[in-house]
């Protein structure tokens, strides 16, 4: 679907250092991003433990996709020089994902993981159309990987948790992906 663009954060302990990595997946190809450790990450990681989030991003600067989130979270800020693939928290409550340079008082997120300028641009539409973008802590490549014990399946949203009765939408069930 043209302009979808649906994240999934989740929480990965990597040897002794913990670090949290962020799953992008926009028009069904899935990256990721390393976060960075800052009760900014750490609020939106709660947050998105309790259900989706979901904005529209537009162009901004010819730098950046931007939209607000519904949530404000706590600040960070220090000045910057953003690189192409920095996720960014402005104001608090807007979530950028950056496909060029650009210097201001921003929270730093995380980063895109290995990425080029050009990669990223053409993966946000960088130019293009507003897009829907959904934030949740499943990581959607794992969702084909629902399990069944032989009994009658349950359903699943894309974020892992029961699907309610008549929920339109994309679903889980038997493993496979439906739409309803």
């Amino acid at each position: 679907m043209k302009g979808l663009i649906i994240m999934a954060l989740t929480a990965m302990t990597l040897g002794a250092n913990a670090q949290q990595k962020m799953y992008l997946t926009i028009g069904g190809v899935t990256k990721t991003a390393t976060l960075v450790s800052n009760s900014s990450t750490e609020a939106l990681v709660a947050q998105l433990q309790k259900g989706y989030i979901t904005y529209e991003a537009h162009d901004y600067g010819d730098f950046e996709k931007v939209g607000p989130l519904g949530y404000s979270f706590p600040q960070n800020n220090e000045d910057i020089t953003t690189q192409p693939g920095d996720l960014i928290l402005y104001l608090g409550s807007n979530l950028c994902i950056y496909y060029d340079t650009n210097s201001w008082d921003f929270t730093r997120l995380g980063k895109l993981d290995n990425m080029t300028q050009a990669e990223i641009k053409q993966w946000v539409n960088a130019g293009g159309d507003n897009v829907i973008v959904t934030l949740s802590i499943s990581d959607p490549s794992s969702l084909s990987r629902v399990l069944t014990d032989g009994k009658e399946s349950a359903t699943y949203t894309v974020s892992g948790m029961l699907a309610q009765t008549g929920m339109k939408g994309i679903v889980i069930r038997n493993g496979k992906k439906q739409i309803r």
